[in-house]
Order: structure tokens, then C-alpha cells, then sequence
């Protein structure tokens, strides 16, 4: 786990805004590499609801979720949201995580940033 309690990402939804699944799906690539690439590197990113779907089998930013994770940031899902869409067993990067361990998180980070 890192010791970076700065900013915490809250991912809650498989595509960034509302109206064109494509155009979301795109914008959400560019923003998680956009924030790679900054140096405001997140210590946790925690993918919630459809979020999940960006850290299991079939995820079209996989490559850039696991170069934060080699980069120190801690990669958790939402173990309820992967049990519930069937994905538990397709998990391919980070771990599951539960509402209370993401509620203490988001009380003891300094900035939490939701899309």
C-alpha cells in the first residue's frame, strides 16, 4: 500500500459524463492518462458500480490502471459491484475492496476526486 494519502480517484461509472457511451469510453482513456502522465499521482483509485469493468477482463484502459498500480497507487474494486454484474473471477488488476475500508479512505485522504 502506499504511504501517498494526498488523492484518492473515485471511479464510479465505465465511461466519464453522461450521453455517448463511445465518446465517455474515450474521455475516460484520456483522463486517467492525462492524470498518469500529471504529477498529482493518486495513492488509491477505487472503481465502483460499472467502474468495475475498467479492472476485469475486456477493459480498454487496463494498461494504463496497471502502470498506476506499478507506480504505487493502490487499484481496489468494489467487491459487491463485482459480485453483483458476475465479474469476481475476471478481476485482472487490483483487488476488491469493501464500502467501509472506501468510507475510511475517503474521511483520511486529503482530496478525493469522483468522475
Amino acid at each position: 500500500m502506499t504511504d501517498n494519502k494526498k488523492l484518492m480517484v473515485l471511479v464510479k461509472s465505465s465511461s466519464f459524463g453522461e450521453g455517448e457511451p463511445d465518446l465517455g469510453e474515450k474521455l475516460l482513456k484520456s483522463f486517467l492518462q492525462m492524470l498518469l502522465e500529471s504529477d498529482a499521482a493518486p495513492g488509491r483509485i477505487v472503481f465502483m458500480n460499472s467502474g468495475i469493468f475498467l479492472t476485469t477482463e475486456g477493459s480498454p484502459v487496463v494498461e494504463i490502471i496497471r502502470e498506476f498500480e506499478s507506480n504505487g497507487a493502490e487499484i481496489l474494486s468494489c467487491k459487491t459491484c463485482l459480485d453483483y454484474f458476475g465479474r469476481h473471477n475476471k478481476l485482472i488488476v487490483g483487488h476488491p475492496t469493501n464500502m467501509k475500508d472506501t468510507v475510511e479512505a475517503m474521511l483520511d485522504y486529503e482530496r478525493v476526486i469522483s468522475i
